[in-house]
């Protein structure tokens, strides 16, 4: 059993290639971030309000918007077909040459049709934001070990927060080419920048090994064992890297057996409907806690407060950089204290700094009040722990590892246009809820994220340190929850251990019914 007692960071052959791997796959994720956080900048440019005929609030919200049409028509109709047909690694690739064109599209637009060709373009790069924004996450989650599962997958809203402080950054810089040329190209260029990480992307995905779990399930259980080799080699024995392809071949089997396979059996089969509408729910509570607000028009915000057009991409930039080391921060909690801990804490964290942002400018408004004004600015800093260590990683994370095999991939891809949903309905209600309502908006997202904490430890079961292969003992399946081998050689080794805190939640969550179907776990 000691070979599991590797399975932290070190410097032995997995880690070392577990990590580099899913950093090379966050660049997927970057480049998403890089188009969510530059756009930021562009709306705020004056070159391109003046190329938008008749640029307002309300065409604001429709360029917001558009671009989460985009992704949640991927999400139901294309990432899953994508991801299971072509394999986690080339759904990626697709999806990033999608996503490039709609850029490439974008930072084209001028003339008469320059708004429809930000609208079509924003749709395109949508579509290729689903496909890339699900197979990474799912890719990630595979091939970790059942200990480091959240802190890998963490690695993917890492890149995310990276490219989203990138784009302020480049928006930042844009400001000071303010001659014609940068009045004209400047928000051109910024928008045109996403295809340098992109290429470094497509160079280094096919020297990754494809998904073992998705290898099983076409069939090629030879390079599934070579693939969870590379993926194990000097943390695991190879009787322990043996024992885990059997559970995969045994999960895989199982699911193939029945009619799971087909996608209506997401919502006709108790067991996976209650994990899509999980998953889905906590997607949506994702981005109805004001994050897609935050993300897009943070410059205006800072303007409303007092702060000049350069200042506040400034502090867009400071702001999306300090979330580079909150979800860092977030990789070595989230294993170690549970997703619901942090969405619950990360939730409060954003009501009470939304709840200072709605208060103060109607105690002192029009800006009146220069220590109230900065008192705002500090609180929207302080929101960004609360989601950069809560709903923006571990939303992802939970999602990705609660579905068998065999719906994994349409799972994920259901649950994450609940985000999408969220995110449209957000980018639209905001400027004109700032424009009508003024700060009190703000007190609708203090309700949101105080609605979410009991919803979380009332309805989510805690996933940490299970094997993909053992959420049935949550969720209930198909041989009534029976835990997989990996659970019981982990078991094993927390006996030895003394993590004594995590076996007394896990008999707990042992000697409940299950969720879902209702049965109790076959001892």
């Amino acid at each position: 059993m000691n070979g599991i007692k590797s399975l932290g960071l070190g410097f032995s052959k997995a880690p070392t290639r577990l990590h580099f791997f899913s950093l090379l796959l966050a660049l997927g994720s970057f480049v998403w971030g890089y188009n969510v956080g530059v756009l930021a900048s562009v709306l705020a440019h004056p070159g391109f309000r003046e190329t938008i005929p008749g640029y307002g609030p309300y065409r604001r919200g429709l360029i917001t918007a558009i671009y989460y049409l985009g992704t949640w028509l991927s999400y139901v109709f294309f990432s899953r077909p994508a991801t299971d047909l072509l394999g986690r690694r080339y759904a990626a690739m697709v999806g990033m040459s999608v996503l490039c064109v709609g850029q490439a599209i974008q930072a084209a637009a001028s003339g008469s049709v320059a708004l429809g060709m930000v609208i079509f373009g924003r749709v395109v790069s949508g579509l290729g934001t689903g496909i890339v924004s699900t197979s990474v996450p799912l890719y990630q989650s595979e091939i970790a070990p059942a200990k480091q599962r959240g802190r890998l997958v963490v690695l993917n809203h890492v890149g995310f927060v990276a490219g989203l402080a990138s784009g302020f950054w480049v928006g930042y810089a844009i400001t000071f080419w303010n001659d014609s040329h940068g009045y004209l190209s400047g928000w051109r260029l910024s928008v045109s920048l996403s295809f340098i990480p992109a290429v470094f992307f497509f160079v280094g995905l096919p020297f990754l090994h494809e998904s073992p779990r998705w290898i099983v399930e076409h069939g090629r259980t030879d390079e599934a064992l070579k693939a969870l080799q590379f993926y194990r080699e000097g943390s695991f024995t190879p009787s322990q890297i043996q024992s885990e392809l059997t559970d995969i071949k045994r999960n895989v089997s199982a699911y193939q057996a029945t009619s799971l396979k087909k996608w209506t059996s997401l919502f006709t089969n108790p067991s996976l409907f209650s994990r899509l509408w999980r998953a889905a729910l906590l997607h949506f509570m994702a981005q109805m806690c004001g994050a897609t607000a935050m993300k897009y028009y943070l410059p205006e915000l800072f303007r409303v407060l007092g702060l000049s057009p350069r200042v506040s991409l400034l502090a867009g930039g400071i702001e999306s950089t300090l979330k580079i080391g909150c979800t860092v921060l977030e990789m070595f909690v989230i294993d170690r204290v549970g997703r619901r801990m942090t969405l619950a804490v990360g939730a409060g964290i954003m009501a009470f700094s939304l709840l200072i942002n709605g208060a103060l400018p109607l105690a002192y408004p029009n800006n009146t009040n220069r220590a109230s004004d900065y008192t705002c600015v500090v609180f929207i800093f302080i929101y960004s722990p609360g989601y950069s260590m809560g709903f923006g990683p571990a939303a992802w994370v939970y999602g990705s590892e609660i579905f068998p095999i065999a719906a994994r991939a349409r799972g994920l891809s259901f649950a994450a246009s609940g985000g999408a949903v969220g995110s449209i309905i957000v980018s639209q209600l905001w400027p004109i809820g700032i424009a009508e309502l003024g700060s009190k908006i703000y007190f609708f997202f203090v309700a949101v994220n105080l609605a979410c904490v009991p919803i979380i430890f009332l309805l989510y079961p805690e996933t940490k340190g299970r094997p993909l292969e053992d959420m049935e003992v949550l969720f209930g399946g198909y041989e009534g929850g029976n835990p997989s081998t990996t659970s019981l050689l982990l078991a094993d080794e927390r006996e030895d251990g003394n993590e004594e805190d995590e076996e007394d939640e896990e008999n707990e969550t042992l000697g409940r019914p299950l969720l879902g179907d209702g049965r109790g776990m076959a001892r």
